[in-house]
């Protein structure tokens, strides 16, 4: 990670970012106790794939799985509005299986932001 520590953020350095941040939709994915129910990781597999497809579709380009056995399966960000998500979301096979739970909240971000890879 760089040093910041000699770099100023300023009043107008601020405004500047903020005129250029853009509406995206944050998704918490949760766990339910369905996942220990034998047959649920070919679904899991697919909700995986389906998530591979929206990321090279660019919709949903932010997809971080959480592999602990924690309540959380993970977050996501979508170029994409809440109402749009949720139409998304309401046909991913392990939401409809009733493996898995979300919420969406509507967020705002920097275009081109990536993580290191």
């Amino acid at each position: 990670m760089s040093d910041l520590s000699g770099v100023e953020i300023t009043d107008a350095y601020m405004n500047e970012m903020n005129s250029r941040s853009q509406a995206y939709t944050l998704l918490l994915l949760r766990r339910t106790a369905k996942m220990a129910e034998p047959g649920a990781f070919p679904v899991v597999w697919e909700h995986g794939r389906r998530n591979h497809q929206l990321r090279i579709q660019g919709v949903m380009p932010i997809v971080c799985p959480t592999p602990d056995d924690a309540e959380m399966a993970g977050i996501g960000i979508f170029d994409a509005t809440c109402e749009d998500v949720d139409q998304i979301m309401a046909e991913d096979p392990a939401v409809k299986s009733g493996l898995m739970t979300y919420t969406l909240h509507a967020c705002r971000g920097f275009p081109g932001d990536a993580l290191r890879g």
